[in-house]
């Protein structure tokens, strides 16, 4: 099939078997890769209760049929497991050129399994898969890990790496590649820690097979213009990066600081898209044949590298109170080495931070105490002190000390950068995305709320909210399958990524095929959690959004009102009142497998 590679690859660390899997031309059309696939994957072989740290949990590298292609924003990659962080599935997926390579390298997927003796790093390229000692790599940050891969393997390569967070099995550890881009949320780096696995190596020279080269020309030129015309992907993103939405959520009262204390923070400015672009930035940057451009490349006294990106800046910055950015910078390029992900990180010291204050339990640092945060950094990434409880997350953390309605979190994972008190559709996206606390998994209302994308709605509004929430999920989970950047969905609809993907496999989808591949993709995660004990009791917000009032400005005085949306969202999508799909809406979607699940 065009599109597609048209191979699977598993590798059983313990035995070091590395074999060929079936390629099933059903599955890949109707989950298209990425995202649905290792859904796919961790439904059909993964039993409830399994340990995400034990051999038993799988973890998945997989890309999709517009992975390196002429479409836009195509250079990503994807990897899913079951996080050790939340209990649930996830999946998590990066920029730069990983997944680009990993693809021309021959394989749409990897599945990977069981335990290494010693630690090893896989090399994926079109010549073939081989397990490679690590030994010398064990205990080495991300930079100097893939430093040292690309002297072994060649510069061509491209390296995803896990760093002492990964090894010490940090339950929010990230997966690193090319340095700077992040499979973030989750856990997923303290699963490849779990598995002895330090890195996978990609190399590859193969190229992707279009099934129509001129209507794909043509759609990709129409796909371009509309990217150079709307204002967020032409203007916007390019020009101050992420981070031009400091301001603008601030302003509108959503942009929470001190643990969400507060929904404002006073000193917005000082860590701005504007102040990256007049203090920091060295030039910009982007990913694989993209031309957004967003990324940034900064620069602070003794240190150069990417970012901070809006949601990295909120989380190490204001969220803990902090406003130097110098600082935030510099513990953003630590995260980064350490293979941390730097928004449960910082979700996690915020709660450590009022912990403090209230006098709750002393973890020795307060808001604002910029000049401790690369020590407690430090301290989560080797487990060292307190840092040892902090690596378990603030849920963990704030229960273990009696006070867990001061995490900042959704089925255990920490919150993005968006108070909820003042958008209630975004309330509601977080409550019910299947990976916890997300943004972008839940459906990401801001873009419709605040950005107006396609077209303003009231957010303050609780009406109606269900219906909008479950179609951009739908949408998300088939562009996270594609494997395709969020940041595109701003200027592009369902139409265009159904004209692309026919152009490129040959096989027709409408835009209604698109949404339904993502309701089916959403659902099958779904139904994973739901085996694994999760209902309407786990799809709700820390109690200082749904009891406590925002304290300050056009928000001011205003709560989620999640109940009468979450019943408009099941009764959307055909689950039960208990947020369990229905059989009908199972057999539906296909997904008969699931009826006895």
């Amino acid at each position: 099939m065009a599109g597609w590679m048209g191979r699977v690859v598993r590798v059983d660390l313990s035995s070091g078997e590395i074999r060929d899997e079936p390629f099933d031309q059903d599955v890949w059309r109707r989950f298209l890769g990425g995202r649905g696939f290792g859904a796919k994957v961790l439904w059909d072989e993964l039993r409830p209760g399994v340990d995400p740290l034990s051999p038993e949990n799988r973890l998945i590298f997989a890309v999709g049929p517009l992975t390196g292609t002429t479409a836009a924003t195509s250079g990503r990659g994807s990897v899913s497991t079951k996080s050790p962080l939340t209990g649930t599935i996830t999946d998590a997926n990066t920029g730069g050129k990983f997944g680009v390579i990993f693809k021309k390298a021959g394989l749409d997927a990897l599945i990977i399994q069981g335990k290494a003796p010693k630690p090893v790093y896989l090399l994926v390229s079109d010549e073939g898969i081989q397990i490679k000692d690590a030994s010398d790599l064990w205990g080495k940050n991300t930079d100097e890990t893939t430093d040292l891969l690309l002297e072994r393997e060649g510069s061509r390569a491209s390296v995803a790496c896990i760093g002492p967070a990964g090894e010490n099995l940090v339950r929010y550890a990230a997966i690193i590649n090319e340095k700077h881009r992040v499979f973030a949320r989750g856990g997923v780096g303290a699963v490849m820690g779990s598995k002895n696995l330090k890195a996978v190596v990609a190399r590859g020279l193969r190229t992707v097979e279009i099934a129509d080269k001129e209507r794909m020309k043509f759609v990709t030129y129409e796909a371009n213009k509309w990217l150079r015309a709307h204002p967020i992907t032409s203007k916007g993103l390019p020009e101050f990066g992420t981070s031009v939405l400091v301001n603008i959520m601030n302003e509108a009262g959503i942009f929470p600081s001190y643990n969400f204390r507060q929904n404002m923070f006073e000193f917005a400015e000082e860590v701005s898209g504007e102040a990256i672009t007049e203090k920091i930035l060295v030039r910009k940057d982007g990913c694989w044949g993209c031309i957004i451009q967003c990324a940034r490349r900064t620069r602070i006294p003794g240190d150069e590298g990417e970012g901070p990106e809006y949601e990295t800046n909120w989380a190490l910055g204001p969220n803990c109170g902090i406003h130097d950015l110098e600082i935030i910078t510099r513990a953003n390029y630590l995260c980064n080495r350490l293979g941390i992900d730097t928004m449960s990180a910082g979700g996690t010291i915020s709660c450590a931070m009022e912990m403090t204050e209230l006098g709750y339990y002393d973890a020795g640092i307060r808001f604002g105490e910029g000049d401790k945060l690369l020590e407690y950094l430090k301290k989560i990434a080797y487990r060292e002190g307190i840092g040892d409880e902090l690596a378990e997350g603030s849920l963990r953390f704030a229960t273990k000390h009696g006070h867990p309605e001061l995490s900042m979190t959704v089925k255990g994972q920490e919150l993005a950068a968006y108070d909820p008190r003042g958008a209630q559709g975004q309330g509601l996206a977080y409550a019910t995305t299947n990976r916890g606390g997300c943004h972008l998994r839940g459906g990401y209302l801001i873009g419709r709320e605040l950005l107006g994308v396609p077209r303003m709605i009231d957010r303050f509004s609780a009406v109606g909210k269900g219906s909008h929430t479950a179609i951009l999920q739908n949408l998300g989970a088939a562009l996270d399958s594609l494997v395709v950047c969020r940041f595109a969905s701003f200027a592009l609809n369902e139409i265009v990524w159904g004209r692309l993907l026919t152009a490129v496999t040959g096989v027709k989808y409408d835009p209604e095929d698109v949404l339904e591949a993502g309701d089916r993709i959403f659902n099958i995660e779904r139904m994973f959690n739901v085996r694994e004990g999760f209902s309407r009791k786990d799809d709700t917000l820390p109690r200082r959004l749904l009891e406590e009032p925002a304290p300050m400005g056009p928000t001011k005085g205003r709560v989620v009102e999640l109940d009468r949306m979450l019943d408009e969202f099941y009764e959307f999508r055909g689950w039960d009142s208990n947020g369990v799909p229905k059989p009908e809406t199972l057999r539906r979607l296909g997904l008969e497998e699931c009826l006895n699940g």
